[in-house]
């Protein structure tokens, strides 16, 4: 009896699979086509970079005042000594506050990321369900992100179906 169960439920499987329609998008692809999305993400690398001078341009300072502290600390009183080693400690975690607001896990870049970017994805998104759903895909894989896929037939690829969709023509 086990047996006839196990016979049945792997017919049932089998059945069901070949009967499903795949697909695959590369979004990356699909992403490098539109242009807005092109213009967010050089938006994005210039306030990057901006943010990045002015973090070197601040622990710059903090090594000028470790070195200028390095050098006249013989000079200095026990009292002039612990209020530099303050003051070093201070802009050093003012300067690391800083970078964690700018480029730490919710910090500005990721927050101007969503803004810019992440609009652009969910029409992207969007356009890959609506083909799926109106073309009875039971799946749709992306090759973009890495995906281990050894062998795909371009006339499953709807990468451009998505481009054109959205109104882009490669």
């Amino acid at each position: 009896m086990k047996r006839f169960i196990f016979g049945l439920i792997f017919v049932l499987i089998t059945t069901a699979s070949f009967s499903q329609k795949y697909a695959y998008v590369d979004t990356e692809y699909i992403l490098s086509n539109i242009p807005s999305y092109k213009a967010a993400q050089d938006k994005l690398n210039e306030i990057s970079v901006e943010w990045q001078k002015e973090l070197e341009q601040e622990y710059s300072i903090v090594e000028k005042m470790k070195e200028d502290f390095k050098t006249e600390k013989v000079l200095l009183t026990k009292d002039m000594i612990r209020q530099r080693t303050d003051e070093i400690f201070k802009k050093e975690r003012a300067v690391k506050s800083l970078q964690n607001r700018f480029f730490g896990p919710g910090g500005e870049l990721f927050i101007k990321r969503q803004e810019l970017i992440k609009p652009i994805q969910d029409e992207v998104y969007e356009v890959i369900q609506d083909i799926a759903e109106s073309g009875k895909f039971a799946i749709i894989f992306d090759t973009a992100a890495g995906a281990t896929i050894l062998f795909t037939d371009p006339k499953y690829d709807k990468s451009d179906e998505v481009l054109e969709k959205l109104g882009y023509k490669n």
